[in-house]
């Protein structure tokens, strides 16, 4: 016997977890809520994941898989790519206090050994993905010749990671106008 059919997947309770952070950050979420978002029982919850921990490993988990396969093809230019890439990697995070609540969920990551080695390897994958698309530019002519996409693409990511934190201290504008013109900055100079 197969069992009963699953009406809500697991991708969906994800993204109602994510949504629930957002809300009330990692310490006060819960199964209760993450399972009323989601439109399931808790118990639900429970059997998928076994506890809050077992579901914010598998959210980690999944954020790693979605960014190593993260691609902005439908973009008109790698650095077109980049910019949609890095509005869309925040885009959860679109109020200070979201902000705030997720970079919550960040101090998890930095002092519990399971959750540093998935949010390392998720900061890898963008790393990688960033400087391919940079690698893509340079080959297109968006970038001046030259241009070192390694380098390039650690700037580029501490930019991004530093311009989300300033926004949230100094609210001036959207998350996704400031990544913008942080980027736009950083990215300047090797423009021809």
């Amino acid at each position: 016997m197969a069992g009963r059919p699953r009406l809500v997947d697991d991708a969906a309770i994800l993204r109602a977890a994510v949504e629930v952070i957002g809300r009330v950050g990692p310490a006060r979420l819960t199964l209760a809520a993450v399972a009323e978002e989601a439109g399931v029982v808790p118990g639900t919850l429970v059997q998928r994941f076994g506890s809050k921990r077992g579901l914010l490993l598998a959210l980690a988990d999944q954020s790693v898989r979605e960014t190593e396969t993260s691609r902005h093809d439908r973009e008109s230019s790698a650095l077109a790519a980049l910019r949609a890439f890095a509005v869309e990697s925040m885009s959860e995070m679109a109020t200070p206090e979201r902000y705030a609540n997720h970079l919550a969920f960040l101090c998890l990551d930095l002092t519990d050994p399971e959750f540093h080695e998935r949010a390392l390897a998720v900061h890898r994958a963008n790393g990688r993905l960033i400087e391919s698309l940079l690698s893509e530019a340079a080959e297109a002519g968006e970038l001046r010749p030259g241009t070192g996409a390694k380098a390039l693409a650690e700037t580029v990511q501490a930019v991004l990671a530093g311009a989300g934190l300033t926004w949230a201290l100094d609210r001036e504008g959207t998350l996704a106008e400031r990544l913008g013109r942080e980027l736009d900055a950083a990215l300047s100079p090797h423009v021809p």
